[in-house]
């Protein structure tokens, strides 16, 4: 069973995907991510897209299994799954990563970017990571993941619907306004660069809840100067080194990439209101401790942060400095 169910009381699509359950689960002993162990990885890559094997999303869509019935509607499970490949090296992770590997990856996650904006049905496309075993990782390689969403998702539309509200309000980005609201206050930002601002902003649910930011008014991957590629991979490679210092373990993540929605009539001026960033949801709030999501946070969505950012952000920054210093960068 494959198809999309419609949520009525949240107005939103939930995924089912019954194959996903065959999944393998952190195997000690095969990896088909490793070069040359499956049909689609060849013997040599620096950073490769892989369809997914156990995709929850398909240009060519199952059958639904049951009919839509009064508000229990059910629609083709129509988009795209697929893996990105950081590296053919199994042991590696993202910020062991050289600059240059991972501007590479940047420059990947654009072209599948643009590739999937000409299928016309395809609404969102959204790369994202999830690291460690803390947030539901089954598979070790270094890899993260893409969706193209044949709708747009809540929590985008959301982000879109508030953005443009405070736009027609304010004649101006709210994002930009928080970046400078960020950069008075000081005290939050975590590292910057020519393009970005990394920080944890004022709201943020997790302790270190950082956000990489474009400075400059710029709504989507496409527009972006090989410049600001390379700042973002600078970004990248420093807020995710500096996880790795704070506790000195690799660091669990849950990273996603917000920008502009494609081939959508309804926000089809959101590049005036809309403004590209990157959100990371690390579970941890001490080296062995777990800031949990729970009953509040899922079922009100009522986040509730244990621990104030401007307590957190000293914390972070001093592990990104000293890892930093370590790195030369």
């Amino acid at each position: 069973m494959a198809e999309l169910r419609w949520n009525p009381l949240l107005k939103t699509y939930t995924m089912v995907a019954n194959n996903r359950q065959k999944r393998p689960h952190l195997p000690k002993d095969w990896c088909p991510f490793c070069p040359g162990e499956a049909k689609n990885v060849p013997d040599d890559y620096d950073v490769l897209k892989y369809d997914n094997d156990f995709p929850a999303l398909k240009q060519n869509p199952d059958i639904p299994d049951l009919e839509s019935e009064s508000v229990y509607k059910v629609e083709k499970n129509y988009g795209k799954c697929e893996v990105i490949l950081y590296s053919p090296d199994h042991y590696i992770t993202l910020p062991e990563l050289p600059l240059w590997h991972i501007e590479k990856l940047v420059n990947l996650w654009i072209e599948r970017n643009e590739e999937l904006s000409k299928d016309r049905k395809i609404k969102y496309v959204f790369p994202f990571e999830n690291r460690g075993e803390e947030v539901g990782v089954t598979m070790p390689h270094p890899h993260g993941q893409l969706y193209a969403y044949s709708w747009i998702p809540l929590k985008i539309k959301i982000e879109l619907d508030s953005s443009k509200e405070y736009y027609e309000e304010n004649k101006k980005c709210l994002i930009c306004e928080m970046n400078e609201k960020e950069t008075d206050y000081k005290k939050r930002i975590l590292y910057e660069n020519e393009s970005f601002l990394v920080y944890l902003p004022f709201f943020t649910d997790y302790p270190y809840g950082a956000f990489i930011v474009a400075k400059d008014h710029i709504s989507n991957f496409v527009d972006f100067s090989s410049k600001r590629k390379k700042d973002l991979a600078k970004a990248l490679k420093i807020l995710t080194g500096g996880f790795d210092s704070m506790f000195h373990k690799k660091f669990p993540y849950m990273m996603v990439i917000h920008q502009t929605p494609v081939n959508s009539e309804k926000y089809k001026d959101s590049e005036n209101y809309y403004h590209f960033h990157i959100e990371f949801y690390p579970p941890l709030r001490d080296e062995n401790k777990i800031k949990w999501y729970a009953s509040s946070e899922m079922g009100a969505w009522a986040a509730a942060n244990t621990m104030a950012v401007e307590d957190t952000a000293p914390v972070l920054k001093k592990a990104i400095d000293s890892y930093r210093e370590k790195e030369g960068i």
